[in-house]
């Protein structure tokens, strides 16, 4: 009589630290890997194709880090925001949708975002960006976030349910009781509006000029660009400059200059 054998346990793939706060395993490891290259590290490994390319024929990027991923992923966020304020405020017009939804996905809670998945522990980051303490700027942060979430969405069924449960657990439901006391009333208004909205509609309401946002400069290696900007005031009596800031885009450095420009107002109402 032939003595049946007994198969053996598996050992399951250990998973990546990372793994447990997604509470996702990567069916594909190499996207998660490829979603925590920064351009950085990529571009010092150039020499050769790093393991974790989507594009093996491919020696340089695209294809070599987060970028491609970071574009897919702030879209793919831009529609589950979307859809999920289209459910929970369907008597919101479309401009009201629109404001909370920048609210949402704005850099900052983006940044935010990537901090809660501790992303500055696992990012690979080349020396030059190490160096420039990579890790802690929110920039950085923010675009592994939004890679992440590409990563995500293109490794099947569970992991676009994984996300879906992500970004409401850290996006959605924690803005959600503030947004409905927003809208209810006049007690917060202007809650929903970005900065650049609430200083133009300002300067509308006093009259005081023509509000222009200047670009002074820009610095930096090509991975980790700097851009300064003026918020300017123009009038009859001349051009005024309410204030500048800094930030890794032209969209963020205004967002900052209007922000100060609030925080600053002396013109009389």
């Amino acid at each position: 009589m032939a003595t049946r054998r007994t198969k053996e346990p598996t050992t399951p793939t250990a998973a990546h630290p990372l793994e447990v706060l997604l509470h996702h395993q990567f069916a594909d490891p190499k996207l998660l890997q490829l979603a925590l290259t920064h351009r950085s590290y990529a571009y010092e490994a150039r020499g050769a194709p790093p393991e974790n390319t989507l594009f093996p024929k491919q020696k340089n990027p695209p294809g070599t880090d987060n970028e491609q991923l970071e574009f897919l992923g702030d879209a793919i966020l831009g529609l589950i925001v979307s859809e999920a304020l289209f459910r929970a405020f369907p008597e919101s017009s479309e401009g009201e949708l629109t404001r909370m939804r920048s609210a949402l996905v704005s850099r900052k809670r983006m940044a935010d975002f990537g901090a809660a998945l501790a992303l500055d522990e696992h990012l690979l980051l080349g020396k030059s960006a190490e160096l420039n303490n990579g890790r802690r700027k929110p920039a950085l942060l923010a675009n592994a976030a939004e890679a992440i979430i590409a990563a995500m969405h293109l490794d099947g069924p569970a992991g676009r349910e994984a996300l879906h449960t992500l970004i409401d657990t850290h996006l959605i439901f924690p803005e959600l009781a503030a947004m409905r006391a927003a809208l209810a009333g006049d007690l917060n208004h202007g809650a929903l509006r970005d900065h650049k909205t609430l200083l133009q509609e300002k300067v509308q309401a006093t009259a005081a000029g023509k509000l222009r946002y200047i670009d002074i400069s820009q610095s930096g290696p090509p991975h980790q660009r700097l851009f300064s900007v003026e918020a300017q005031l123009e009038s009859p009596s001349g051009t005024r400059t309410l204030a500048s800031a800094e930030g890794p885009s032209k969209k963020e450095a205004q967002q900052r200059a209007a922000e100060l420009a609030l925080a600053n107002w002396t013109i009389p109402e």
